[in-house]
């Protein structure tokens, strides 16, 4: 398997795990994360050098497409009790992307680690 195949086999897995740690892993949300895996193969053969980016972007995908059609995703855990909000994918374009609370940039957990502990 080439290299664009196992980071986008990673992506899948580590957006899957984020989606069934926050128990919204329904088919036609898993088909979410195949429409990102779909449009990220040739995002990343037009453009070589961001396969290292294809986690934090598949993550955003989804959570755009999430918002698109059932709302906020995932909430956030740090603020409890307050305004609802999403968290965020950070960086928005670069490696080790984490799912960060940005009223009080808390890191909450590295991209498909939702749920457990950093």
């Amino acid at each position: 398997m080439d290299q664009l195949e196992q980071a986008l086999h990673a992506a899948r897995a580590l957006v899957l795990a984020d989606l069934e740690a926050s128990e919204v892993a329904q088919p036609d949300v898993v088909s979410l994360v195949e429409e990102s895996i779909t449009h990220r193969r040739w995002w990343v053969q037009q453009w070589p050098e961001g396969v290292a980016f294809v986690d934090g972007l598949v993550a955003q995908d989804v959570q755009d497409a999430l918002l698109d059609r059932y709302g906020r995703w995932p909430l956030c855990p740090v603020c409890v009790g307050t305004d609802p909000h999403a968290l965020d994918v950070e960086p928005e374009l670069g490696e080790d992307p984490h799912w960060v609370c940005v009223k009080t940039t808390t890191s909450v957990a590295r991209v498909g680690a939702l749920g457990r502990k950093l």
